[in-house]
């Protein structure tokens, strides 16, 4: 790619995070910060419009439109047969994107685009994203690409401007941190429980500052994009990124992607993404291993994603926390979500059941949801959403019937977008309602103010739907 600076040698034993920051880095500054090249800037509508006004105010153009994509995803109406005009909410940010996306010369994945989705969706699913890059977002969960084992980095407004005047970043070099899951994952278990429960178990400031290598049998045993689920939700753990070193099965997934190398190039490429592996003796700062075999469908429980905790298990009394703060923190969240300590979760009414963002709208997770629903109804007391993560996602969930399935169990079948995972469009929660939701964060008011959101996997949010109450789909019977 243009303006790409020379891969750099590393003679000591190194991560993989290592050998491909080192070909990303241009410069190291003086402030201790590294400068590293971006192969692929990637712009959504919430976080866009102000860089732009600053690159204006600055008299710069746009650095590398051609390594620049948009989309729109946040603020986007998911009604069926939306268009940009009936986005009453979101109408001048999209209008905005689209006029500066048509001044720069870059590509715009509108609403009325066959490529439009989710920016985590949409990267790995067209190529943007491949092994062994360095992919710039202004939004947190640009990690998500880690799942191709490519370094995603979430910025800020700031920084997304800095990206579209020189095509880098300056930024602390990350730590080193390594989780290793060892021992075989149950049936029923998947990468969202695995993450879910890994974030209980160590905290959302473990991986503070780091890169967090995924590793292990049970991780190279997840379909791709179950790695990217697994990735989505570093930021949840505090880090910087999360990555999962690529192999066969990553080539497979990025052979024939619209923006992925083609024949040789592919091949010359696949050769130097399968040696991206952390040598044997490479030092990580932190190490940490997780027995994936003791591990069973999570549920949050209160206002942070390390509020969790095994659907066999109890709402916890905030009086069990050593720790003064933590205890403090467990009695408001507690409080917000209108649950009593010894509460058991399996069982508790749910009001909205919401299947769909960057962490588990992809057609697998539609495919595992429309497995649990098939033939039953979602109870009358429930509203029940699905909401593709890309609008190549809903082509695809169609064409092999998937949404006949949603529709006749009494789900919405809705236009690709972030929806319920954010309260900044059309899509709430109401004021005190339950939500069982299959994306990354419960805080207070993520889903509009005063909801309250439960955390948990596509097939655990249909069972739920189906039950009207939170239950464990281990134990629902075969449709």
């Amino acid at each position: 790619m243009a303006d790409r600076p020379p891969a750099a040698t590393t003679a000591a034993p190194s991560t993989v995070f290592d050998k491909i920051w080192d070909a990303h880095l241009v410069k190291r500054l003086d402030d201790g910060r590294d400068l590293v090249f971006v192969d692929r800037h990637v712009l959504q509508e919430t976080t866009s419009a102000q860089a732009f006004d600053g690159l204006a105010r600055a008299g710069r153009a746009v650095r590398h439109a051609e390594l620049t994509v948009a989309t729109q995803d946040h603020i986007v109406s998911t009604a069926p047969g939306r268009d940009e005009a009936t986005n009453p909410a979101g109408r001048e940010l999209l209008g905005l994107m689209r006029t500066n996306a048509r001044a720069h010369g870059i590509p715009l994945f509108g609403v009325d685009d066959r490529r439009q989705g989710i920016v985590h969706v949409i990267g790995p699913e067209l190529g943007l994203a491949l092994p062994g890059s360095l992919l710039a977002c202004g939004d947190s969960h640009t990690s998500t690409v880690g799942g191709l084992g490519a370094l995603g980095i979430g910025v800020g407004t700031s920084e997304v401007e800095h990206v579209l005047a020189t095509q880098t970043l300056a930024m602390t070099r990350p730590r080193n941190m390594r989780v290793t899951f060892e021992g075989a994952v149950e049936p029923g278990v998947t990468a969202k429980d695995l993450i879910l429960h890994t974030i209980g178990a160590l905290g959302t400031a473990a991986g503070q500052g780091s890169a967090v290598e995924y590793a292990g049998a049970a991780i190279r045993r997840l379909p791709v994009e179950a790695r990217l689920t697994l990735c989505n939700m570093s930021i949840e753990l505090g880090a910087r990124l999360g990555l999962v070193a690529p192999d066969e099965a990553t080539v497979a997934y990025v052979r024939n992607r619209e923006f992925a190398p083609t024949g040789s190039a592919l091949a010359e490429a696949a050769r130097y993404w399968l040696g991206l592996r952390t040598d044997a003796d490479a030092m990580f700062g932190q190490e940490f291993t997780i027995d994936c075999s003791r591990i069973a469908p999570q549920v949050t429980w209160g206002t942070s994603p390390q509020d969790v905790a095994g659907i066999d298990a109890a709402v916890p009394d905030p009086a069990s926390f050593a720790d003064a703060k933590r205890r403090e923190l467990a009695a408001a969240a507690l409080r917000y979500m209108g649950l009593e300590p010894g509460t058991r979760l399996a069982g508790l009414p749910i009001d909205v059941a919401f299947i769909g963002s960057c962490t588990n709208g992809r057609l697998s997770d539609l495919e595992a949801a429309a497995a649990v629903i098939q033939g039953r109804r979602v109870a009358p007391t429930v509203r029940a959403l699905v909401v593709p993560g890309s609008t190549a996602v809903k082509r695809a969930a169609e064409a092999i019937g998937l949404d006949r399935v949603f529709r006749a169990a009494g789900f919405e079948w809705r236009d690709a977008g972030c929806s319920l995972c954010v309260s900044v469009n059309e899509d709430t929660v109401p004021p005190g309602a339950r939500c069982l939701a299959t994306s990354n964060r419960n805080f207070e008011n993520r889903q509009g103010p005063r909801s309250r959101t439960h955390l948990a996997s596509p097939a655990m949010v249909a069972a739920a739907a189906i039950a009207g109450r939170i239950v464990d789909v281990r134990r629902e019977p075969a449709p």
